[in-house]
């Protein structure tokens, strides 16, 4: 009788360190959480303002649960702790977010961060990809606010218009994006920016509330103009990462699955977010 050989299990090839920056975010947190189930080894870089949260928490359990993630503080204004968070990896997923809220600062602050962290990942050899997680608030805000058939990867939020109604979330978004455009391509790296509309999932009432209440400033006139846009939040991380997967990806791209279009549709998204935002009366 001839003799068999026991099959060989079948090695997936391992998959490459990457760094999700800063993963305490609402979207980050989420991106991480895809990340993990395939397979990624990874850097967590949380912000020292965010080491209070629920979020942080729950990343610190899976830090002591899973030997693929170590956890690293930095500060967007300290170039030199973003550059330790990157070492080794590959590729960076960024999802800045203010969890303050965002006033005319906080844009500032923003911009100088997305600045810090595009030229860190230009010092440092290992990064191939970038993907910057922006919003669909970047390109809809002038004048006679777009409508959703005017408005594409090539549309951005007026900034002088942001700054009259003091949409600082937009401005934010806006300038940020256009930052790490500008510097990402003088520096010849290869980036993809996810333009989201306004993120809804879990806990998001909880976990995400400034940046909720921030990108609904100007909520009726998106909804009026059918540019009122939202992505769930797993379908969005699920998103990020098929931009680092797929080689042919590049510039901006938009996303969302859902435009409220209905006083039915706007009651329910409202109803969603309570108490964030109040519902009319039955």
């Amino acid at each position: 009788m001839k003799e068999t050989q026991p099959m060989r299990p079948k090695i997936e090839p391992q998959k490459p360190r990457v760094c999700v920056l800063d993963a305490s975010s609402y979207v980050g947190f989420w991106v991480l959480k895809g990340l993990l189930s395939r397979g990624y080894s990874l850097h967590a870089a949380v912000q020292k303002n965010g080491e209070k949260t629920e979020i942080f928490k729950k990343i610190k359990d899976m830090e002591r649960e899973e030997e693929r993630l170590v956890v690293f503080g930095f500060d967007v204004l300290d170039y030199h702790s973003i550059l330790i968070a990157l070492r080794g990896c590959s590729a960076l997923f960024c999802t800045l977010d203010s969890s303050d809220g965002y006033d005319d600062d906080m844009v500032d602050l923003e911009v100088r961060g997305a600045i810090n962290v595009v030229e860190a990942c230009a010092q440092t050899e290992s990064i191939e990809k970038i993907v910057f997680s922006s919003s669909l608030a970047a390109a809809i805000w002038r004048e006679n606010i777009c409508s959703e058939d005017k408005v594409d990867e090539r549309s951005w939020s007026d900034q002088e218009f942001c700054k009259k109604f003091k949409l600082w979330y937009a401005l934010a978004k806006t300038q940020s994006e256009q930052a790490a455009w500008a510097l990402a391509m003088d520096r010849m790296l290869n980036m993809v920016t996810i333009n989201a509309g306004l993120v809804v999932g879990p806990c998001v009432v909880q976990q995400n509330s400034q940046p909720t209440m921030s990108y609904l400033k100007g909520a009726a006139e998106m909804y009026e103009n059918g540019v009122l846009a939202c992505v769930d939040v797993k379908f969005l991380a699920d998103a990020h990462i098929r931009a680092l997967e797929d080689n042919s990806t590049c510039g901006r791209y938009f996303c969302f699955n859902k435009i409220v279009n209905t006083e039915e549709e706007a009651l329910k998204l409202a109803q969603s977010l309570t108490p964030l935002i109040s519902t009319p009366p039955m």
